[in-house]
């Protein structure tokens, strides 16, 4: 006995075109609050945010001669729940129980698509600051195959597996390696079928990796090379940071890659705030943006936040 779905058309082609279409990009909604200024405040609100679940797109902070602040968040919501009443309600009451009396006001409103596009932010970077963070990763390949540094080796060979390429890697360890080097072989379509983990004294690893693009070795010189070059930037400078001076204030520039599906390094503004806070800096705004780079293998970065310490 069998049973098939009920389609009009015969070849059944019909009943599967859902699965066919490309996803739905989630709302996006407005998180509007006002509160009295104070130090760490930004991270504050960061950490509830990001125990709700919510992901936030854009940031938007305006702070007053009066000691208020005005924060405009651009948000997600994992759960696709945040069009509700009761989900809001729990929002707000979060902000509050975290916030206290210093919060005045707090809205949230799903908005347009014309305001959601322009939350993404623009796609043009200033030329010196491309050329600063951003090309400072060209480095030669060594001739013995493999690429080394004071602090990352890289080792590719063909002759250890039948049927694998092994990229051996010794590096420091850092938050999110694992996620830095999975991310640049995700975008390259790389495979990996095994692999080995270890770490040294808890600060030094190394990775074998026994990985195929399409089914094969990778043999082609070229696309090792890129792969080497692509790897070891990832490792050296997970993250790009600047410090730019603008007249009394001092502006600091966080650059993080971002994945060929969009989405970009996680916990990236979590940590900046929580450092910030640390260091007792205040901020006086925040300009997020996500930016093209049209160069080294055509990587796509995303250009983070402007912080003036008031």
């Amino acid at each position: 006995m069998g049973v098939c779905p009920s389609c009009s058309s015969a070849s059944g082609i019909f009943f599967y075109r859902s699965e066919l279409q490309p996803p739905k990009p989630p709302d996006v909604f407005l998180l509007k609050f006002c509160c009295r200024n104070r130090r760490g405040l930004l991270h504050d609100v960061t950490v509830v945010l990001c125990e709700l679940e919510l992901t936030i797109k854009r940031v938007k902070v305006s702070t007053t001669p009066d000691g208020r602040v005005m924060d405009l968040f651009f948000v997600t919501d994992t759960r696709e729940l945040l069009h509700t009443k009761k989900r809001q309600d729990d929002t707000h009451d979060q902000l509050k129980s975290v916030l206290g009396d210093a919060m005045i006001s707090c809205e949230i409103e799903m908005v347009g698509p014309e305001i959601a596009a322009c939350s993404q932010g623009s796609s043009f970077l200033p030329l010196a600051i491309t050329e600063d963070m951003f090309n400072s990763g060209k480095d030669d390949k060594c001739p013995s195959g493999s690429l080394t540094s004071n602090s990352v080796s890289i080792t590719m060979d063909n002759s250890l597996s039948p049927a694998h390429t092994v990229v051996q890697i010794v590096c420091r360890d850092h938050k999110g390696l694992l996620y830095d080097i999975m991310r640049t072989l995700k975008d390259y379509n790389i495979q990996i079928s095994y692999g080995r983990f270890t770490t040294k004294q808890k600060r030094d690893c190394e990775l074998d990796l026994f990985m195929q693009a399409d089914g094969k070795k990778i043999i082609d010189h070229s696309k090792q090379n890129a792969l080497y070059s692509r790897i070891r930037m990832e490792l050296l400078r997970p993250v790009r940071v600047a410090l730019v001076s603008r007249g009394p204030d001092t502006e600091l520039l966080v650059a993080n890659p971002v994945e060929l599906c969009g989405k970009g390094r996680p916990l990236v503004f979590f940590d900046i705030t929580l450092a910030l806070k640390m260091l007792n800096t205040g901020i006086f705004s925040v300009i997020p943006d996500q930016h093209t780079i049209a160069a080294q293998n055509e990587i796509k970065y995303s250009f983070g936040w402007s912080l003036k310490p008031a």
